[in-house]
């Protein structure tokens, strides 16, 4: 059990001892790469980028807050923050240690403006569920419905914009990014703007109000119920809807049918939010979603919703179907659309552009149906990486508007390499990207 997480000065004095010891040990790296040879050098600095990802995932860590969640979310990308970092950072993907009921009990009660006793008929003081902003606890009403409670950890919401600029400050002082200034600014206003987002649970109600009334006729995806009663812009109170965790479905023996059939549906989720909608529910997490063996999918936790720019998506679908029929000076054109084209870098020839749209096609070719369970894609990407650094750092930028698409789009792939689902990728992609101009 955790104490209720670090606040004010003690939060600020961790954060600023942080980005002290990893910029100090930066600097006397660089100075010491100095009088090495090149192997010496590049050892030295590959010991200094390890020993200053493992302090900041450790800091990050013991924080919680925002910055624990933007630990979270950098975990499952390498495109921004080097391997070192990315692999220290995993460890923030597993559940953290919940904060003792009391600090639960006090933030719910002053929430809510009455005891617990009054507005629950039982509560559990075991957390359900716990993670960076806040945990999850089961509960029943009065009324006999099974619920769980959603109560933020009290003081996350005033520390955010103080924990995103020290982070920002202890990523430029490290020596661990990859990025130019100006787009690591852009990157951390739109994470604020998610984040502010994420931590008025009011803001999530409405999403999940949204997608309840999208999805209510879909026999195969549930949304939970809002109890609007039992909840402020800190704590949120949903009817339980109970399921298996997806990694699971293989140890609980669903059969492949299923499987392939979720896959399939948390594909067509996922692109008809992104082409029709417009509206993307942008956190993957694996904790976030649940299932059923008569082949439902659960989808929990609304707070990091994003909304889509027309113009955004318009150059997505142009940049995949460009990809798809070999048209490499519309792939460019769509990458400067997006801002991911930096024009002021290295010009980028076809055969590049052709290299990584072999690799990253694959699953859009596969007429009988992709198999994730066998895919090593992301090890072969991981692998051209050095390649992008060395001949054409300066020709790319992660554009800020496409940071939370992106990696609702990776964490699915991740999740449905786990469900070792089988999914018709061409079969969906032509439905909703290749055959429909007009979305």
């Amino acid at each position: 059990m955790a104490d209720k997480p670090a606040s004010g000065a003690k939060r600020f004095w961790k954060l600023a001892s942080m980005t002290a010891e990893v910029g100090g040990r930066f600097a006397q790296s660089k100075m010491q790469e100095l009088v090495q040879k090149k192997e010496a050098a590049e050892q030295l600095r590959k010991e200094m980028l390890d020993k200053n990802s493992e302090v900041i995932a450790k800091t990050l860590g013991e924080l919680k807050g925002a910055v624990m969640k933007v630990g979270q979310m950098a975990s499952i990308t390498t495109d921004i923050l080097p391997e070192s970092l990315a692999d220290a950072l995993k460890i923030l993907q597993k559940e953290a240690p919940p904060v003792d009921f009391s600090v639960i009990r006090e933030q719910v009660e002053s929430e809510l403006g009455d005891t617990i006793v009054h507005l629950f008929s039982s509560f559990d003081e075991e957390a359900y569920a716990a993670a960076s902003i806040g945990q999850v606890h089961r509960a029943q009403l009065h009324d006999g419905r099974d619920v769980v409670v959603k109560v933020q950890y009290p003081g996350v919401d005033k520390a955010l914009a103080s924990d995103l600029r020290h982070l920002k400050m202890s990523l430029k002082a490290s020596g661990l990014l990859k990025i130019d200034p100006q787009s690591l600014d852009e990157l951390f206003a739109e994470l604020k703007a998610r984040l502010e987002e994420e931590l008025d649970y009011t803001k999530e109600a409405q999403n999940i109000e949204f997608f309840y009334q999208h999805y209510k006729d879909n026999e195969l995806l549930i949304v939970p119920r809002f109890i609007p009663e039992r909840s402020s812009a800190r704590v949120l109170t949903l009817e339980h809807e109970a399921g298996d965790n997806l990694a699971e479905v293989q140890e609980r023996n669903y059969s492949q049918e299923t499987i392939n059939q979720l896959g399939n549906l948390i594909l067509e989720t996922l692109a008809e939010q992104i082409f029709v909608l417009g509206v993307l529910h942008a956190d993957p997490n694996p904790a976030n979603f649940a299932c059923r063996e008569d082949g439902r999918l659960i989808v929990y936790d609304y707070g990091c919703v994003k909304r889509l720019l027309p113009e955004v998506v318009s150059a997505y679908a142009d940049m995949l179907r460009s990809a798809l029929r070999h048209d490499y000076t519309e792939v460019e054109a769509s990458l400067i659309r997006l801002g991911a084209r930096n024009l002021a870098g290295e010009p980028v020839p076809t055969a590049y552009y052709r290299e990584w749209r072999d690799l990253f096609a694959e699953p859009f070719l596969a007429e009988e149906g992709y198999n994730f369970a066998t895919t090593d894609i992301h090890l072969r990407a991981a692998k051209k990486v050095p390649q992008l650094l060395a001949n054409y750092l300066s020709s790319f930028k992660p554009p800020a508007e496409i940071a939370f698409l992106d990696r609702t789009i990776g964490g699915h792939y991740g999740n449905l390499r786990a469900m070792g689902a089988t999914c018709q990728v061409k079969q969906i992609t032509d439905a909703f990207v290749i055959n429909s101009n007009e979305r």
